[in-house]
């Protein structure tokens, strides 16, 4: 059961189709975590030209979905309601398995540490239990 659904995620986040990398929200403890996932289906139009015949969900849109997991954990905080989460940074990316229509990735972003309008995290994107994707994650929360 999920915690939040695609609405309300989209009630904390201001990302719409086709940048909106969140299915639901499992997970959440405001100021400090959330675990999202994220359906990837053939049907996305990224795989009209990655690649037709070989195709594969890019690795920067894994970091972006873990960056806007991080952006639910971090919006959801009241100081922090209607504000919009901007990357800061991206750091130690790894990508370590391809990810493919089909799978369900699991995104969980930890936050770190926060201090003011800057937030840090470490993510990691997981399918089938097995890790596709870190990253640690740096987050700017602007108007």
């Amino acid at each position: 059961m999920s915690v939040l659904n695609t609405q309300q995620i989209q009630e904390i986040l201001p990302h719409r189709y086709p940048m909106l990398m969140l299915d639901t929200v499992e997970e959440l403890v405001p100021g400090e975590s959330a675990v999202a996932i994220k359906n990837v289906t053939i049907n996305e139009e990224i795989f009209q030209g990655h690649f037709p015949n070989n195709p594969t969900f890019p690795g920067n849109l894994t970091i972006e979905a873990l960056a806007q997991t991080g952006a639910v954990a971090l919006l959801s905080m009241p100081e922090h309601k209607g504000k919009t989460a901007y990357f800061g940074g991206i750091k130690k990316a790894r990508f370590r398995k391809m990810v493919r229509p089909g799978d369900q990735v699991r995104l969980e972003v930890k936050l770190t540490r926060l201090r003011g309008p800057i937030g840090e995290g470490k993510g990691t994107a997981y399918v089938d239990g097995k890790r596709v994707t870190t990253a640690d994650l740096t987050f700017i929360v602007g108007d």
